[in-house]
């Protein structure tokens, strides 16, 4: 098992550049917590295919490794121009309609009849990536939308476009979304990432689909997503802050502030929260990055995030291995620094009126102040595992679990090492297996103690109700 010198997590993305055993070994040794699989990019043969080998590297190294299947959403794009592209100047009128012909200087086909029914006078549309942006002047709401340019620019075919003021109906699924996420849910990916979902019900539709086979991750990366952020956290098991399509949609000077809010909020309700996008961007073609982004990952982990991810640093860069082992050295550095302590216990919520949660903070409190080795956790559907991550103590967090997918899912989890074995028969039993982890896994030695919580009787979900210190002795390690 590779213990780690960090509390927040790494989550890399597989591709190209990462794609065979050896590779996505190295990747998890180097500091890789779960791997991404981009449906974007792919299909369910080779998501099955890179989920064999990533499960053929955690039984090598002994490891629990988690996967997250990404699935690609709505990806609104222009139709096809007769000349592959055209130049729009600023103040030209320019009308996309639903007529299938090739697109001329004056009009294209947008093959995405939901558009027309949400769009409104005012409304901006914004065409590749931030590029190009046009202003809604006219609209039967059905076939066709008269815009003014704004910013002008070379538009080419198939290129993507951003609605930040219209609510699309409609699902956030497409046809492929729905056979990427039931081949995702049949081979037993441990988080499901959500794209361009704009409402809570887009996360609801989902629920319902996956009956808590996966933990649903929603990225967040519109402005309508932001605005419900509290009802669609509350439906996930986890939340992403996608930076990229969201500094497409908002300004980007407000993107710094839209982060630190969403983390917050998603830790102060006890979720899981994960950021994204360009963290180490110049790593894609050079082996060290720029100050900007190293100091960009260290924001998040001062603020808390469970993880970090790299997208295409990892996935189709030259240097993935220096991407991940780069970002594991900046987070193990930021965790010691002196500030980092007081920056996070200054974002500790209280904990909710439950004794689940009332055991979780005395854990912590007690582990902090007799210095123990371990805060072990018994925990069988992952919950007190999270409980115990929400407090964000000095003490490395142990979770216990005897089902493996819960292992696995707990491994996006901030401070938590995550190992599946058998449960405990008895309370004996509990104390022995919890010292013997603590000792095998290199967070504890003999005359240490830790401490443990669990629920009695044991098996019980969510019966968390019980707190016991034990001293490690010699004889426990290989028990």
């Amino acid at each position: 098992m590779h213990k780690r010198n960090r509390s927040v997590k790494i989550l890399a993305t597989l591709g190209p550049a990462s794609s065979e055993v050896e590779q996505i070994k190295e990747l998890h040794l180097a500091g890789a917590d779960v791997f991404r699989i981009n449906m974007s990019h792919g299909d369910p043969d080779k998501m099955r295919a890179m989920m064999e080998k990533i499960r053929r590297v955690e039984a090598d190294v002994g490891s629990t490794i988690g996967i997250l299947v990404d699935i690609q959403g709505p990806k609104l794009r222009v139709g096809m121009f007769a000349d592959d592209a055209v130049m729009l100047d600023n103040g030209a009128s320019f009308r996309l309609d639903t007529k299938d012909e090739p697109g001329t200087g004056e009009r294209v086909q947008l093959p995405h009849p939901e558009i027309f029914e949400g769009m409104d006078v005012g409304h901006t549309l914004i065409l590749d990536d931030g590029k190009l942006r046009l202003e809604c002047t006219g609209t039967d709401q059905k076939s066709y939308i008269d815009t003014k340019v704004i910013v002008g620019g070379k538009l080419s075919s198939r290129k993507g476009v951003s609605l930040p003021d219209t609510t699309i109906s409609g699902g956030a699924l497409t046809e492929k979304d729905r056979r990427d996420l039931a081949a995702a849910l049949e081979a037993e990916a441990d988080w499901i990432a959500l794209s361009f979902i704009q409402r809570p019900e887009d996360v609801a539709e989902v629920r319902k689909i996956a009956r808590g086979r996966s933990g649903i991750l929603s990225k967040i990366e519109k402005p309508q997503a932001v605005e419900k952020i509290e009802e669609i956290i509350e439906l996930s098991d986890a939340i992403m802050v996608a930076r990229g399509d969201l500094g497409v949609e908002m300004p980007l000077a407000s993107l710094p502030g839209t982060q630190k809010r969403i983390t917050r909020a998603a830790r102060k309700a006890g979720k899981p929260v994960v950021v994204a996008t360009q963290m180490l961007e110049s790593m894609i073609t050079s082996p060290v990055p720029t100050r900007a982004e190293v100091s960009d990952v260290a924001t998040a982990v001062y603020e808390g995030a469970d993880a970090i991810m790299l997208s295409a640093e990892s996935a189709a860069g030259d240097y993935p291995h220096e991407a991940v082992s780069m970002m594991n050295t900046i987070a193990i550095e930021t965790e010691n620094d002196p500030l980092y302590r007081s920056i996070i216990n200054a974002q500790r919520t209280e904990p909710e009126a439950t004794g689940a949660d009332a055991i979780s903070a005395a854990a912590r409190q007690i582990a902090e102040t007799l210095h123990l080795s371990a805060l072990v956790c018994y925990t069988s559907s992952g919950a007190t595992g999270l409980r115990a991550a929400r407090e964000r103590p000095q003490t490395p967090i142990i979770a216990i679990t005897p089902r493996i997918r819960t292992a696995r899912r707990l491994a996006l989890i901030w401070g938590i090492h995550p190992v599946a074995t058998d449960d405990a028969t008895d309370i004996d039993d509990m104390v022995e297996r919890a010292c013997a982890v603590a000792m095998n896994q290199g967070f504890a030695s003999p005359g240490n103690r830790i401490i443990i919580t669990a629920g009695v009787p044991f098996g019980t979900p969510g019966a968390t109700n019980m707190l016991r210190i034990a001293f490690v002795r010699e004889d426990q390690s290989n028990s």
